[in-house]
């Protein structure tokens, strides 16, 4: 039985970044492994995209990991907000927000998620994280270590396992942590658009009786030219009918509501979509156990959170682990878990809430709510101050957030 300070089941983004966070910080007095079918694979050709958020971003440069991103990285130069119905000819703007959170630093940027991934998982590698595609099965926590199983039959101990393994997490289920949520009854179609014109890095979220159809701008393909990333909601039924048009069919839908502003609009690829739900842990610990990522939350995309919550939570968890390594304590015992915690627990439980409002406050097409939601936009629009304090949240850079954030070393 081989012995590893920190074991990682799941090798995404969050499970990546905790790894190389802790090897950049301690170096060889710790030993971290991930485990991850996926590393089986190649996952460059991912052409999924997601909005990296400052905060996110300054942890990505401390790790190293950014400068490699950044060529192919689309600043956000705007966000702009509507609220209308589908056939409706004109759909004015409530809501818009300056794209930087101080002076030549965008509030985020859109990176897509092979690139991403591959930085990651590269650095990792050259850091000393040992990454192995055989999967976590099963474990047994004791006082002073964790006996992990893996699925190929060998074992090891750890004094911390990390469940990084998703939603529908196996390790969250055996330590006997209840997950609270529903099914929305919506499914988010993505995918990549080219158009003719420049977006500008100009993101744009209207907000449609079935759900928000968002438009996020892409870094240019030097074959292909301006691209976009749509996230486009709609119930799941409807969203299985849509998905099996032809391309020029959903072509044409998109530019419907999204209009010409960009040009005329075609698929840079298959759509794909994915059901949408919403997901607490009652904990984010168990014994010498830690949840991060999506087998502690899942929310709905509608502020596009999702990935900056798992990097959050691999940089609060990190932050935990080398202070106790630091003064020679134990990273996986009572304290150190009772830390990472306090950082995540509570606002990941407000930031599932606050998408949860806001989905059910615009995914629909009732008169008078439209009506509140409108005026409450357009208030907010006139109101710097405020306007600047959802920049900061959505941003995930204020000075409560952990160090890796706020782009310090640990």
């Amino acid at each position: 039985m081989t012995g590893t300070d920190i074991i990682i089941a799941g090798g995404g983004v969050a499970g990546l970044g905790l790894a190389l966070a802790l090897k950049r910080a301690h170096g060889d007095g710790v030993t971290a492994a991930a485990h991850d079918p996926a590393f089986a694979r190649d996952s460059r050709g991912d052409r999924r995209a997601f909005a990296i958020a400052a905060g996110a971003r300054r942890m990505l440069e401390v790790l190293g990991v950014w400068e490699r991103l950044a060529p192919g990285a689309q600043p956000l130069t705007a966000m702009e907000i509507t609220d209308s119905r589908l056939d409706e000819p004109v759909r004015p703007l409530f809501l818009s927000f300056e794209g930087e959170v101080a002076p030549g630093e965008p509030f985020a940027h859109m990176v897509e998620s092979g690139p991403l991934t591959a930085a990651l998982k590269d650095a990792a590698e050259a850091a000393g994280v040992m990454l192995s595609a055989t999967p976590v099965a099963s474990f047994k926590a004791g006082p002073a270590f964790t006996e992990v199983a893996f699925a190929g039959g060998e074992t090891a101990r750890a004094r911390l396992l990390v469940a990084a393994d998703g939603a529908t997490s196996r390790l969250r289920e055996q330590a006997g942590i209840p997950f609270y949520g529903w099914a929305y009854g919506q499914s988010a179609i993505t995918g990549t658009i080219l158009h003719e014109r420049d977006h500008g890095g100009r993101a744009v979220e209207h907000f449609l009786p079935a759900g928000p159809f968002a438009l996020l701008p892409l870094a240019p393909d030097p074959v292909k030219g301006h691209r976009s990333s749509i996230v486009w909601t709609e119930r799941t039924a409807e969203a299985r009918r849509l998905l099996a048009r032809d391309a020029d069919t959903l072509a044409a839908m998109i530019e419907r509501r999204f209009g010409l502003t960009l040009g005329a609009v075609t698929l840079a690829g298959p759509l794909n979509a994915y059901p949408l739900s919403l997901g607490l842990a009652r904990r984010f610990t168990g014994e010498r156990l830690a949840l991060m990522g999506d087998a502690a939350h899942v929310i709905h995309p509608i502020a596009g959170q999702g990935l900056n919550l798992g990097l959050k939570d691999a940089a609060a968890l990190a932050e935990a682990v080398i202070d106790q390594l630091r003064l020679g304590l134990d990273p996986g015992g009572p304290d150190a878990l009772a830390a990472y915690q306090r950082a995540r627990r509570f606002d990941t439980a407000q930031m599932a809430a606050t998408t949860d409002i806001l989905n059910r406050l615009f995914s629909n097409d009732i008169g008078p709510l439209r009506l509140i939601r409108d005026i409450g936009l357009g208030l907010v629009d006139r109101l710097p101050r405020l306007k600047d304090y959802f920049i900061g949240q959505a941003a995930g850079a204020g000075q409560a957030m952990p160090r890796l954030m706020r782009g310090e070393a640990l």
